[in-house]
């Protein structure tokens, strides 16, 4: 089948990629290791903040980290606390029976970890304003998540994606704090994240053998539209650029270890299945892929620039 006119129903393509989800499943419940959040926290580091247990109180001199990387584990743990609102998200795609539902369980079960450990470092620690901190769990919270591009192929095309996403910037942000205990940490969690995202980019090869024009579809509006699931944090943009400029996160680490390595696996522009709706979606994304590393070389001419006039400076 390879016209969009004659698309697989999500319905239909749910039970047909049924089998590959209960595979994928076992495969990761084979690779998985059970860890546990408590054993990543420099407990004896903790004491009482002020307030009920009239402990001492937060100041801006115990900040930690480059300013950088604290945004960084900031945007991080935050995106982590909106779990909810994704398992509400995938579970309105894929539905509440079977192997689906099965995997989803054990994916938010396993998210759920994250940002519990994040939290208990930051706060034991005392790197960050907790106030302000639980001010942005709050808000953020509130705001929830909604799917740029919704629809089942669109959800699992993003998260194949968003999930490597997570991996670099978890990995990258705790290299970046120059603490061998938040570097453990996030490369722990990094490892989670390698593991959701092989299930998502598996389960997507297996739909394009199915419906090749549909998922191509979805893989370009996923590229194209492409967010992280903290794009709604007050701040993001701003701190987007901060993060970038520090070389934790930015557009070349996008394509290069994200994106493309994903499409090689799906061999996207060595397939020979594709109708001509296909074939158009894939030279759009030719086109997009071009484009990005442009943008990327003029920001990191920019920021050679701006690191050039600050060494000058100093």
């Amino acid at each position: 089948m390879t016209a969009v006119d004659d698309a697989v129903s999500d319905q239909r393509l749910l039970l047909d990629l049924e089998p590959v989800v209960e595979r994928e499943l076992n495969r990761h419940l084979s690779m998985a290791k059970d860890w546990y959040p408590h054993e990543y926290v420099p407990w004896s580091e903790g004491e009482d903040f002020s307030g009920p247990l009239d402990g001492r109180e937060w100041t801006s001199e115990e900040l930690r980290f480059s300013d950088a990387a604290r945004t960084s584990l900031i945007i991080n743990l935050l995106t982590e606390d909106n779990l909810p609102s994704y398992h509400t998200e995938i579970a309105t795609n894929v539905g509440t029976d079977g192997a689906w539902a099965t995997w989803l369980g054990r994916w938010t079960a396993e998210e759920g970890r994250h940002a519990t450990a994040i939290r208990d470092y930051l706060l034991v620690t005392r790197s960050v304003d907790p106030r302000a901190l639980e001010d942005a769990r709050m808000g953020h919270m509130q705001e929830g998540f909604t799917a740029i591009n919704p629809g089942f192929l669109a959800g699992l095309t993003y998260v194949s994606f968003q999930e490597l996403a997570t991996r670099v910037s978890h990995r990258n942000t705790g290299v970046a704090t120059g603490d061998p205990v938040a570097e453990q940490l996030m490369a722990r969690i990094a490892l989670d994240e390698n593991l959701h995202m092989l299930f998502y980019r598996n389960v997507i090869e297996a739909a394009f053998d199915i419906t090749p024009d549909q998922t191509m579809v979805a893989v370009l509006g996923s590229v194209r539209d492409f967010a992280m699931p903290g794009h709604s944090i007050e701040g993001f943009g701003r701190m987007a650029v901060q993060i970038a400029v520090e070389g934790i996160y930015d557009l070349r680490q996008h394509r290069e270890e994200v994106v493309m390595p994903v499409l090689r696996k799906w061999r996207v522009f060595e397939r020979e299945d594709l109708g001509s709706t296909g074939e158009q979606a894939r030279d759009e994304l030719a086109a997009l892929m071009e484009g990005m590393d442009v943008q990327a070389g003029r920001f990191e001419e920019k920021r050679d620039a701006l690191k050039a006039r600050l060494a000058s400076r100093a």
